[in-house]
């Protein structure tokens, strides 16, 4: 494909997922119809159906970014990459992700397409961060998953309690995980870090 059509494809992908992550984020999964991403888009229903088989496939495609970004981060280096994750809820720019993330874990329930893909994408960091954790604690695997549901705890409880402090959060996890290595001993999570620039959820 010549680099101009292969951008342009890129640029419509772009546009159709991000007008189906705001429709969903706003109405959720099951409200919100085909016909309110066409309006939110501004393209039409034959060219997004060209894209994507219906909004199944769009929520796949959006969990799988998010996914590839997480991935990406924890490879630069784990557990400051992990921190950053967790600050990233905090930052109420993401309260829409946050809530389009929740539906999403919900659809795995219901949709084994959705399962696949959120357990694929779960599963892949899981057994990177595992590998990381070899040596540093007796179960590698168990940690990595008590790691993910850290994470995800915090999102329900961001969405639940407007009064989580998030910077207290990151510290007590930055404290949970220096003993093992991982960080340095002093370590107090520091904010230093954006929270635009960290990893956004899902």
């Amino acid at each position: 494909m010549p680099k101009v059509a292969e951008e342009h494809f890129a640029a419509r992908r772009r546009q159709i997922l991000d007008a189906a992550a705001a429709c969903f984020a706003r109405e959720g999964f099951h409200r919100t119809s085909m016909q309110d991403i066409v309006r939110e888009s501004g393209i039409s229903a034959g060219l997004i159906y060209r894209y994507f088989t219906g909004k199944d496939d769009m929520i796949a495609a959006i969990v799988a970014e998010w996914h590839e970004r997480r991935t990406s981060l924890l490879g630069e280096d784990p557990a400051a990459g992990f921190l950053q994750v967790l600050r990233a809820v905090g930052d109420p720019a993401n309260r829409a992700e946050l809530s389009l993330a929740v539906q999403v874990w919900a659809e795995t329930v219901r949709s084994p397409h959705i399962r696949d893909v959120a357990r694929d994408n779960v599963d892949r960091p899981r057994r990177f961060a595992a590998a990381a954790l070899a040596g540093a604690a007796p179960e590698p695997d168990a940690l990595a998953r008590v790691l993910i549901a850290i994470y995800q705890g915090l999102v329900l409880q961001t969405l639940w309690d407007d009064g989580v402090d998030h910077a207290a959060y990151v510290r007590a996890v930055a404290a949970l995980l220096a003993p093992l290595g991982l960080l340095p001993a002093d370590t107090a999570a520091p904010e230093s870090v954006a929270p635009q620039e960290a990893q956004r959820p899902g």
